[in-house]
C-alpha cells in the first residue's frame, strides 16, 4: 500500500473516511442500572425483574442524613429536620412523601426522598443536585446534611467520568508524545505516529458507539476509557515496531518505498500475530457471565482492530510521503551499519546467554518473590470503597451506618408466594444479622418483604447474612427470591469467580495456539506462555502489596484480576512475539544462541521503548479517581515494565540459550545444529545479516 502516488491516495482516503466517521452523530448505548452488570439468571436479577412486575421497585430513595459530627441533635435541629422533610417532599416522585427518622442515640436523623426508579442514570444529576441544595439551605449552625443512597452513588460515580474522555485523551496523548520525542530524538517524526494513532482512537470511539447498537452491548465510562488506552498503547507499539524495521531497511535500500515494502513484509506478520492474539483474547470475554466484562471484550476488540488497520495501512503511507527527511537529524543513509548490533542490548544479550543457568535461576527467583503477596489478596469493593477520594454519598453512608442499622439505607428484598409470606417472614427474621423484616407490598400471588441487616452493606458479613437469608427463605417456601444491593454484589462476586475459571484458561489456550502457529514450536509456545503467566502473578502480587501498604486499598475490585490477566498476558506476549519471530528469522542463518542474541540486540531498544510507553499509557488510567481503573492501570503498567525489562530482555534469552535448538522443537530449526546454505537474495529484498553484497536494481524516488 505504498508507492509514489499510492501513498498519497491511501492518506487521502484515510482522511476522508476518518472525517466522515467523526462527523457522524452516533451515540453509544449505556448500561442502565446495577443489575445490567449481572447475569440474567442471577437470583438478584430475577428478583429485580419480579419487583418491576409488581411495581414495588417503582421508587428508589435518595437519603438525606443530618448530624452534628457525633454530638447530640438539639431541639432546634429536630425541628429543622422535620421542616426539611416537608420541603423535600416537593422534590419526591409524584404521590410520594418524605418523612424524618431519628436515630435512637439522638445524634443523627435521615429523610428518605423517593425518586422514580425509571429515571435514566444520566438524568439523575438534576434531582440529586436539587435535593442537596435544598437539604443544606438554612440549617442551624453546626448541623450538616449529606445525601447518600443508590441515586446519589450513581451521580457521584458518573461525575468521576465527567470530562474523563477529554482528560484521558489529553493525558495519554501528552505521555505518548513525550515518549515518542525521547525515542526518536526528532522534532517532527513523532507527530506522524501520534497523529495516526490519535485519529484511530477517535474512529474507534465512533465504531464502538455503532457497535453497541449492532452487537447489542452497553458501555460506560470505564469501558470507553479502557478502549482508548488500548488503542493508544497497542497502536503506538505497532508503530514503533514498524518504524524501527523501516529505518533498518532504509540503511539497505535506496528507495524508501522498497524499504517500506520489505519492512512491512518482515514486521506485519508479527504485528498481525500480536494484534490477533489480543483480539481473540478480548473476544474470550464474550463468554463471561458479567455483561460489563463482555462489553469491555467487544469494545476492546473493536479498538485493537482499528489500531492495527491504521498502523498497517495508513501509517506506512504517511511515513513514505515524507521520505527520509522525516528522521532528521538522525537520517538513515544507504550503507550505514546497523547501530543496534553493538549497543547496550547486545551486551545484555551476551550476559543473558553467557550464563543461562545463573540468569534463569535469578529471574525465576525475582518473579517468585514478587508473587508471594498473592497469598493475602482480597477481592470485592463495597459502594463506599469504590472511590479514591470520598464523595458525599460515601461520607453520608458512613454517618448513616454509625447511627442506624447498617443496612437501613439498602434493605434486602425477599419476594415470596403470598400464601407463604408469614412463614417466610418468620424464617428470615430468625436469621442472625437480620434486624427487622417488614412487608413492602405485593399482589395476590407474590409478596415483597424487606429485611434490614445489621451488617455493613457490601461487606463479607453482609454476604454471609444474605446467603443465610436465602437458605432460610428457600427452606420456608420454594421459589422465593432474594434481591437488593447486597444480593446483587454477592451474585456479581459469584459471576466474577465463574468468569475467571472459564475465561483465563481460554485466554491461555488462544495465546498458546497463536504461538504454535507462528513459531512452529511446542517448546517455544509453552515456555513463552509460562513466562507471561509468571509475569502476571509477580505483577499482581507486587501490586497488591503496594495497594495495601502504600495506598491502603481494602481489596481488589471483582473484575480487576481477570481484566489485568487479559491485558498482561495478551499484550505482554506481544514483546515475546516480536523478539522470538526475529530470533526465528535469524535462526535460519545461524545457531540458536547467536540468533537470540542478535534478535535481542536489534529489537531491544524498540521493544523496551514500546513497553515503557505501553506501561505509561495504562498508568494514565490512574488520573481518574476510581479505584478499579487505578488498580488495572498500575497492575498492567508494572507488569508490562517487568515483562519488558526482565522477562523478555533477560529471562527469555537465557531460557532459549539453555534449551538451544530444542527451543524450536518439533520445527525444522530443531533438527540441525548447522547453518543452512544461504538462499539467493531476490532483487529489491533485504539481505540476511552476514550475507555478501546483493545485486540491486537501480531505483528512482
Amino acid at each position: 500500500m505504498v508507492g509514489r502516488r499510492l501513498s498519497w491516495v491511501v492518506v487521502l482516503v484515510a482522511v476522508l473516511f476518518s472525517g466522515a466517521l467523526l462527523a457522524a452523530d452516533i451515540s453509544a448505548r449505556t448500561a442502565a442500572n446495577a443489575t445490567s452488570n449481572l447475569p440474567d439468571d442471577a437470583e438478584s436479577a430475577q428478583a429485580a425483574r419480579l419487583q418491576d412486575q409488581l411495581g414495588t421497585s417503582r421508587f428508589t430513595p435518595a437519603i438525606v442524613v443530618f448530624d452534628r459530627g457525633g454530638d447530640p441533635l438539639t431541639g432546634g435541629d429536630r425541628a429543622a429536620v422535620t421542616a426539611k422533610a416537608r420541603e423535600l417532599t416537593g422534590l419526591a416522585a409524584d404521590g410520594q412523601r418524605a418523612f424524618p427518622v431519628f436515630a435512637d442515640d439522638g445524634a443523627a436523623a435521615f429523610v428518605a426522598v423517593p425518586l422514580d426508579a425509571d429515571t435514566p442514570e444520566e438524568d439523575l444529576a438534576g434531582p440529586i443536585g436539587k435535593i442537596r441544595a435544598e437539604a443544606a439551605d438554612g440549617l442551624p449552625d453546626g448541623l450538616q446534611a449529606q445525601v447518600t443512597g443508590g441515586p446519589a452513588f450513581v451521580v457521584d460515580l458518573s461525575q468521576v467520568f465527567d470530562g474523563a474522555d477529554v482528560t484521558l485523551l489529553i493525558t495519554t496523548a501528552s505521555v505518548v508524545a513525550l515518549l515518542l520525542l525521547i525515542t526518536y530524538r526528532s522534532p517532527w517524526l513523532w507527530l506522524v505516529p501520534l497523529t495516526v494513532v490519535g485519529v484511530a482512537d477517535q474512529v474507534a470511539a465512533r465504531l464502538l458507539a455503532a457497535g453497541t447498537h449492532v452487537l447489542g452491548f452497553a458501555t460506560d465510562g470505564a469501558t470507553t476509557g479502557i478502549t482508548s488506552v488500548l488503542v493508544f498503547g497497542a497502536g503506538t507499539n505497532y508503530a514503533l515496531l514498524l518504524i524501527a524495521r523501516y529505518r533498518e531497511e532504509l540503511r539497505r535500500e535506496e528507495s524508501r518505498y522498497a524499504a517500506m515494502r520489505i519492512a512491512m513484509g518482515r514486521a506485519a506478520p508479527a504485528i498481525l500475530a500480536s494484534s490477533g492474539t489480543v483480539v481473540l483474547a478480548l473476544l474470550c470475554l464474550g463468554l463471561a457471565d458479567n455483561p460489563s466484562s463482555r462489553s469491555i471484550g467487544l469494545a476492546g476488540a473493536i479498538g485493537i482492530v482499528t489500531a492495527v488497520v491504521y498502523a498497517l495501512l495508513v501509517l506506512p503511507a504517511a511515513l513514505t510521503v515524507f521520505g527520509r527527511r522525516l528522521f532528521w537529524p538522525f537520517v538513515p543513509r544507504l550503507g550505514q551499519a546497523e547501530p543496534t548490533e553493538t549497543g547496550v542490548w547486545s551486551r545484555v544479550a551476551r550476559v543473558a546467554t553467557g550464563r543461562p543457568w545463573l540468569v534463569s535461576a535469578a529471574g525465576v527467583l525475582v518473579l517468585a518473590v514478587l508473587a508471594l503477596p498473592l497469598a493475602g489478596v482480597r477481592t470485592g469493593l463495597s459502594d463506599t470503597e469504590q472511590f479514591r477520594a470520598k464523595p458525599e454519598s460515601v461520607t453520608g453512608q458512613q454517618v448513616l451506618a454509625e447511627h442506624f442499622p447498617a443496612g437501613a439505607s439498602q434493605p434486602t428484598s425477599v419476594l415470596t408466594p403470598a400464601e407463604s409470606a408469614a412463614s417466610v417472614r418468620r424464617a428470615v427474621a430468625a436469621v442472625d444479622g437480620v434486624q427487622r423484616v417488614d412487608r413492602a407490598g405485593g399482589d395476590d400471588e407474590t409478596v415483597e418483604l424487606t429485611a434490614v441487616l445489621d451488617t455493613e452493606p457490601g461487606s463479607r458479613a453482609a454476604f454471609d447474612t444474605v446467603e443465610s437469608v436465602r437458605a432460610a427463605a428457600q427452606g420456608a417456601a420454594a421459589g422465593t427470591l432474594v434481591g437488593g444491593s447486597d444480593a446483587e454484589a454477592l451474585d456479581a462476586e459469584a459471576a466474577a469467580q465463574h468468569d475467571q475459571r472459564l475465561v483465563i484458561p481460554l485466554i491461555l489456550g488462544v495465546v498458546l495456539v497463536v504461538l504454535l502457529l507462528l513459531l512452529r514450536s511446542v517448546v517455544a509456545a509453552v515456555v513463552l506462555v509460562l513466562t507471561v503467566v509468571a509475569t502476571f502473578a509477580a505483577s499482581l502480587g507486587a501490586s497488591w502489596w503496594a495497594f495495601r501498604h502504600w495506598w491502603d486499598f481494602p481489596a481488589l475490585d471483582l473484575g480487576v484480576p481477570l481484566l489485568s490477566f487479559l491485558f498482561l498476558v495478551a499484550l505482554g506476549v506481544d514483546y515475546n512475539i516480536f523478539l522470538t519471530t526475529r530470533a526465528r528469522e535469524e535462526a535460519f542463518q545461524r545457531d540458536t544462541v547467536p540468533a537470540i542474541s542478535r534478535a535481542l540486540a536489534v529489537t531491544g531498544g524498540v521493544i523496551t521503548s514500546a513497553g515503557i510507553l505501553l506501561a505509561a499509557v495504562f498508568t494514565v488510567l490512574g488520573v481518574l479517581p476510581l479505584i478499579t481503573l487505578t488498580q488495572i492501570g498500575l497492575i498492567v503498567g508494572f507488569g508490562v515494565l517487568l515483562d519488558t525489562l526482565l522477562v523478555r530482555s533477560v529471562l527469555v534469552p537465557a531460557l532459549v540459550a539453555l534449551l538451544g535448538r530444542r527451543f524450536w522443537w518439533p520445527g525444522e530449526l530443531s533438527r540441525t545444529d548447522r547453518r543452512p546454505a544461504p538462499r539467493a537474495v531476490e532483487v529489491g529484498e533485504a539481505q540476511p545479516a552476514g550475507a555478501g553484497p546483493a545485486t540491486r536494481r537501480p531505483t528512482r524516488e
